[in-house]
């Protein structure tokens, strides 16, 4: 009788370290599909969390830092001491200095006097554009960035959306396949910075509408007598967001000598592209060490962190394009980081991983983006490896 009762509950037993073992399978195997398609395991726990995310995704840890710079710029102020900007009609230049701000910048202009003030009015409106409106910042894009690009290349329909776009990265990935004749083959193709498609028109196709570039690029080029930033030609227009608010003055001195349009981004539109890529490098960061995101910030430069320039251009391409394809946004540990150069690592400044999220929600999960789909509908998004 004892020798049943103990082989009961042997059996017993057994069953219920099975049972165990399989809730634990499941939800290993849940966890990682969660991860695989974008889905939050955060999310899975609650709303909550999520919130917490989205209210620390919010907080711009630079922001007071931008604003002395700014309150700088606009001073007005000349002549010597700590802090001063100025204009030397003889030599044609105009100088920013302040030893308390970090702040050193020379540029030579055929009208000193006129950019400078320019160059104020400019920022003046930046500044008050670096507030926060989601409702209508990514359908303005139509009209902000696609309309002068229309009108440059003499298309028609300017308020209507293109039928296929696609955004070529640099990614050495590239090289291990031939998309070229698909990427020609959009009614749109947006190209990053100055990667060279001669002699990779099978990788990379040949076709560029626009070039999508950070200011810094600009700024290498206005040093030049010529402010000669044309890497797809001269008549390709160019569209770039401000990384430092001193980089409209190299907008204003190069605009007066581009023949193709030279756009800058709304900057609502990059507090939006900025808190979207902090909040997936929150998350990921939060999942990861299981850290609060307090902790976030000082294991990612909080106030030096930034989006990728091709992570903007992904977002504009959604706002002015029916279908997105995107090509060359991945990495391989036998691929280059670009295909067209020998760098091999990523810059620090971005959360690639984190970026690389947010392109799978888009592919997949489209409405648990936050910050995009309040009034904005995505569009349909193939991510091509």
């Amino acid at each position: 009788m004892k020798a049943s009762l103990r082989l009961v509950f042997i059996i017993f037993l057994l069953i219920a370290i099975a049972s165990m073992s399989c809730k634990i399978a499941v939800h290993k195997v849940f966890s990682s599909r969660s991860t695989q398609y974008g889905i939050s395991s955060l999310r899975l726990q609650g709303n909550e969390i999520n919130k917490t995310l989205i209210r620390y995704a919010e907080i711009d840890i630079g922001k007071e830092k931008t604003k002395k710079d700014i309150e700088y710029l606009l001073q007005g102020s000349s002549g010597g001491g700590r802090n001063r900007s100025s204009y030397d009609n003889h030599r044609r230049e105009v100088e920013f200095w302040s030893s308390t701000r970090g702040i050193h910048v020379s540029l030579r202009s055929p009208n000193p006097y006129k950019q400078l003030l320019e160059f104020r009015r400019i920022l003046r409106g930046w500044f008050r554009n670096k507030m926060f409106e989601s409702d209508d910042v990514m359908r303005g894009l139509v009209s902000q960035a696609k309309r002068p690009v229309d009108k440059h290349y003499g298309f028609e329909n300017f308020d209507r959306k293109y039928d296929s776009c696609a955004v070529v990265g640099n990614s050495g990935i590239l090289l291990k396949t031939e998309y070229g004749d698909m990427m020609d083959n959009h009614e749109f193709v947006v190209r990053l910075k100055n990667a060279r498609t001669r002699g990779y028109e099978n990788y990379v196709g040949s076709k560029t509408s626009i070039s999508f570039i950070n200011s810094n690029l600009l700024h290498l080029c206005s040093t030049r007598e010529t402010c000669s930033c044309h890497p797809y030609g001269e008549m390709v227009p160019i569209v770039m967001y401000i990384c430092q608010a001193i980089h409209l003055m190299d907008y204003i001195v190069c605009n007066s000598t581009h023949k193709a349009p030279l756009l800058t981004t709304n900057a609502r539109f990059d507090v939006l592209c900025s808190r979207i890529a902090k909040y997936y490098s929150l998350k990921l960061f939060t999942e990861k060490t299981r850290k609060s995101p307090q902790e976030w910030a000082p294991s990612h430069d909080g106030s030096l962190f930034h989006y990728s320039s091709g992570m903007q251009a992904v977002m504009l391409a959604l706002g002015i394009c029916d279908k997105v394809s995107i090509f060359g946004f991945g990495k391989s540990v036998t691929a280059k980081h670009h295909y067209h150069t020998n760098q091999t690592s990523e810059l620090p400044l971005h959360d690639y991983e984190a970026e690389y999220a947010f392109y799978r929600d888009l592919v997949e999960n489209p409405e648990v983006i936050p910050f995009l789909v309040n009034k904005f509908k995505v569009p349909r998004v193939v991510m091509y490896h």
